[in-house]
């Protein structure tokens, strides 16, 4: 059964369409804010996986490479979301499927990524899709933002 979404990167010219996504997974950071670091993150070789039903963004899953002692080469996901009204469609599985096979053709061995502690629900999510959970995630800010 051929499945009624899409999975590609989003263009960098489009990047800005990810903004409402990331103002619900943090509202805290202004629209403004966003418009100065995504193209600065795309200098840094950010891409974006983009689901789409016809021609409408419906989830978002940021992608990094990186190489870390402890792993490798592996990719990072971040911000993942689906739209809230296509959760429990498989959307989120049919989405990261189609990250670690791309992960896997550039050489990746693994995928990682961080989630908020109080993130129940996504916790939950990437449990039920076979990842584990190895540490926390630490961050010390140097300005009051």
């Amino acid at each position: 059964m051929d499945s009624p979404y899409q999975i590609k990167f989003i263009a960098d010219e489009d990047i800005f369409t990810l903004i409402p996504y990331l103002r619900r997974l943090d509202d805290r950071i202004s629209v403004e804010v966003l418009k100065e670091r995504l193209p600065e993150m795309l200098k840094h070789h950010y891409k974006c996986a983009g689901v789409y039903e016809e021609d409408k963004l419906i989830g978002i899953c940021g992608v990094w490479v990186l190489f870390k002692y402890y792993i490798g080469k592996h990719l990072e996901a971040d911000n993942v979301m689906i739209h809230p009204d296509y959760r429990g469609k498989e959307i989120g599985p049919l989405l990261l499927d189609w990250v670690n096979d791309y992960g896997k053709s550039i050489g990746c061995v693994a995928t990682e990524l961080n989630s908020y502690i109080g993130n129940n629900r996504g916790n939950k999510f990437w449990e039920n899709y076979g990842c584990q959970k190895l540490g926390f995630h630490f961050r010390k800010t140097y300005t009051n933002e």
